[in-house]
């Protein structure tokens, strides 16, 4: 019985794992020693498990990070994961290589030399897909927010992991680098809510009925149809100013797009009433004093 399990033992190691061994080795042999480089079968399906279980492993993070997160967020999350996997694909390949005997130092080394030259070539890039992250994450910005960047206002219709895109106003699309948002003031007017707050100037002549100036503008901003009534409008008399009585008409919004339009219909209003109850709005008016001097007279003395 014992020579018999020596035998299979035997019959095992050598034959049956000996073939296994010699078909896992067949491949691409160069050099010796221990700068030999070996491409096998064994290497190849050494590979090809790895990524397979790094598949499953990722998805399932993926899964525990975001099932709680809504749909939209989840799409948003899925450019972020995109990037994580690549690198993540590289450090199992180069592992997976390392484990199989191969030198991988030479490879880091240039590598290395060449995330660096592209780390300052690319510097902006990173920054943008730093910011996209960390826009997704935290939540700082949603889409349907109306946003402020170096002076003009758009509605955020999609973010992405490098760039944010908004509509203006004029109906033109903005592509938006991310690190704007991390490293520049931006206005975001609906962050908190969609109500916004606006204002509308005017000025009226020294001598007008201030108490009727202030009635007029509180029926305008109730009649007009896109001011809420909640929070009520309201109107301050703001300065006296070189030729006009200032006035500000505050009310609130949650059309905070179409702002300009709004105030177009509150202005054209306003002079509607104005001119209804003979309230004028001035005008610089400056007074010129012309001067005029006489000529001297050149007088002649005779010796």
């Amino acid at each position: 019985m014992q020579e018999e399990g020596n035998e299979i033992k035997e019959i095992i190691q050598e034959d049956i794992w000996g073939s296994v061994k010699e078909f896992l080795n067949l491949g691409f042999h160069l050099g010796e020693g221990e700068k030999s480089i070996h491409l096998t079968v064994g290497l190849l399906l050494l590979l090809t498990v790895a990524f397979i279980v790094t598949k499953f492993v990722l998805k399932w993070l993926r899964h525990l990070l975001t099932r709680k997160m809504e749909q939209e967020d989840k799409l948003k999350f899925s450019s972020v994961f995109k990037f994580i996997n690549y690198v993540i694909y590289v450090v199992v390949v180069l592992v997976t290589l390392s484990a199989a005997g191969i030198d991988i130092t030479l490879i880091i080394t240039a590598s290395a030399a060449l995330f660096v030259g592209l780390g300052l070539a690319l510097q902006e890039l990173f920054q943008d897909i730093l910011g996209g992250i960390f826009i997704i994450v935290d939540k700082s910005l949603q889409v349907g927010d109306i946003v402020e960047v170096d002076g003009k206002v758009g509605k955020v219709f999609e973010i992405k992991l490098r760039t944010t895109r908004a509509l203006t106003r004029d109906d033109k699309v903005i592509i938006i680098p991310n690190h704007k948002f991390i490293s520049d003031i931006v206005h975001n007017y609906t962050q908190n809510h969609k109500t916004t707050r606006e204002k509308v100037s005017v000025g009226v002549a020294y001598g007008s009925d201030v108490t009727l100036v202030t009635q007029l503008l509180e029926q305008v901003a109730d009649e007009e149809k896109q001011v809420l009534k909640k929070p009520k409008p309201f109107v301050l008399f703001d300065d006296f100013g070189d030729s006009a009585l200032l006035f500000s008409l505050h009310f609130f919004t949650n059309d905070s797009f179409g702002d300009p339009k709004i105030k177009s219909n509150i202005r054209y209003a306003i002079n509607t009433k104005f001119i209804e109850n003979n309230v004028s709005i001035p005008f610089p008016q400056r007074d010129v004093h012309i001067i005029q001097q006489k000529p001297q007279e050149n007088k002649n003395f005779d010796s």
